[in-house]
């Protein structure tokens, strides 16, 4: 059934060019995922507070580089974009992502990010939080919204901190290993 509304991001808008990389602000860059970061991936998966809000765990190198694999095939297949968080040395730092992608409307169903260096995270989010609503491409988009564990300070804090707006909460929706949350809902529109 066609649309009678045109798309905000033309499909290909993505995948036809390279992703870029982010300066992330406090000697912090955000930069697509290599191969090579697979170790440190499969070291960060075994820490317990990145597997208790992301519910995964890395058993192995492989499975590791799969993930990589799959975080720069959203880029390709413009579903999702995924970022390492790294220092002016190139040490990673963590991971910020745009999960959920629908370019027809422009909004990412999921800013997600983790960092163990405090603030990285949230330096890192707050850049890429301007890209897809700034000035550079894709053009500029409606908004985006982002859950969080309402449990959790830091992660509700982060979303206040780079400019996504408490709307409400979502019962029950977030799955941990010791059972559901409630995740809050933050939005942020780009006349924000």
């Amino acid at each position: 059934m066609p649309t009678l509304v045109p798309p905000t991001v033309p499909a290909g808008s993505l995948a036809a060019r390279p992703q870029p990389e982010l300066d992330g602000g406090d000697g912090l860059f955000l930069r697509p995922w290599q191969p090579g970061d697979a170790p440190a991936v499969l070291t960060a998966y075994q820490d317990p507070e990145i597997q208790r809000w992301h519910v995964r765990r890395a058993d192995s190198l492989a499975e590791a580089e799969g993930w990589i694999a799959d975080w720069r095939g959203g880029w390709a297949t413009e579903t999702e974009a995924h970022w390492a968080v790294v220092d002016a040395g190139g040490g990673l730092l963590g991971r910020a992502a745009l999960k959920g992608l629908a370019l027809p409307t422009a909004r990412p169903r999921s800013p997600t990010g983790s960092s163990r260096r405090p603030g990285a995270g949230a330096s890192a989010r707050a850049r890429w939080r301007r890209w897809p609503t700034g000035p550079s491409p894709p053009q500029a988009s409606p908004g985006s919204n982002s859950p969080t564990p309402s449990a959790t300070p830091p992660p509700a804090g982060w979303a206040v901190k780079t400019g996504f707006i408490l709307e409400g909460t979502r019962r029950s929706a977030w799955p941990q290993a010791d059972g559901r949350h409630d995740a809050h809902l933050h939005a942020r529109l780009r006349t924000d």
